[in-house]
């Protein structure tokens, strides 16, 4: 269902909009200040925001500036709300970043369809960005979500005192199966590799494809020891997975490389480019050790 925030300094306009709005099945927030507003749009962003234009503590076009500076908020289409007719105001408004203007008191129908047409664009809007952070191939998130996520991961984690894990897993011999059958079976690989990964994931975990036959998993709430789990747990899954090339069966396995921020003894060199390179370190060891099993990060 999709959330509508109202921020007004009028008990009777969100009275009046949850009226008026009763027929949409919509979720409808309010807020009565613009900082409460904007603080409840930063914390949990809502897919329409309608703002008044006057409101004692901060105007809506300063509540609207400020939504629209920050990467989070900015895609939240903002509806003015308005008692004025100043073409002035209003092209502030639009300059600020609004969508578009809803005119006081309410005329129902216009209401409704303003709203809804705002609401039915930001679902179309949120359907090509969430297809533009897919891997084409595999369903996975592709590298671009992977890094924006590994960073806000590592951030939250560190804020919040909680254990972060990243396990880096890459197709063992991967060239040789795309010599011997072909690309098409290399592509069939892949998709059953991301599949099993779909299937095998947490609530927590966030499976990516990295980059050509190399995923990487981010692990919330997950410390070292749990990490190294879960990677036995999927690498043992893969070794059992059977792919068929016409009358034939291949097996498949890949090796894994573990790391953590717990294995970080310089708080001032954790970022997402460390734990990477952490990772990626345990992989190419695993890698030497023969492939198709895990090895863990060295303590730095």
């Amino acid at each position: 269902m999709q959330q509508i925030l109202a921020i007004d300094d009028s008990p009777d306009i969100h009275q009046l909009l949850s009226v008026r709005l009763g027929g949409l099945n919509v979720e409808l927030r309010h807020a009565l200040t613009g900082e409460s507003g904007y603080e409840q749009a930063c914390e949990e962003p809502p897919d329409l925001i309608l703002l008044d234009v006057m409101m004692p503590d901060a105007s809506g076009f300063e509540i609207c500036r400020r939504l629209k500076a920050r990467s989070k908020t900015a895609s939240i289409p903002v509806i003015f709300l308005t008692g004025e007719t100043d073409v002035e105001q209003k092209v502030l408004g639009f300059d600020v970043g609004a969508v578009d203007y809803i005119q006081k008191p309410f005329d129902t129908a216009e209401l409704t369809a303003r709203v809804r047409s705002a609401l039915r664009t930001k679902r179309y809007f949120d359907m090509l960005a969430h297809r533009a952070m897919l891997d084409g191939l595999t369903g996975l998130w592709n590298r671009s979500q992977f890094d924006q996520r590994l960073y806000e991961e590592i951030a939250s984690a560190r804020r919040y005192d909680r254990p972060l894990s990243l396990v880096m897993m890459d197709i063992d011999r991967f060239k040789n199966l795309n010599d011997t059958y072909g690309h098409p079976f290399g592509d069939q690989v892949l998709q059953s590799v991301g599949e099993l990964l779909q299937g095998w994931k947490r609530s927590t975990d966030l499976p990516c494809r990295y980059g050509g036959e190399e995923f990487g998993i981010i692990l919330r709430e997950t410390d070292l020891e749990g990490a190294e789990r879960t990677a036995e747990r999927i690498r043992g899954a893969l070794e059992e997975l059977e792919i068929r090339h016409r009358s034939n069966i291949v097996s498949v396995t890949a090796s894994f490389g573990v790391s953590s921020m717990s294995l970080c003894r310089n708080p001032c060199e954790l970022d997402h480019n460390w734990l990477i390179a952490s990772a990626d370190s345990a992989l190419y060891r695993a890698k030497e050790a023969g492939r198709n099993c895990v090895s863990t990060g060295i303590v730095e």
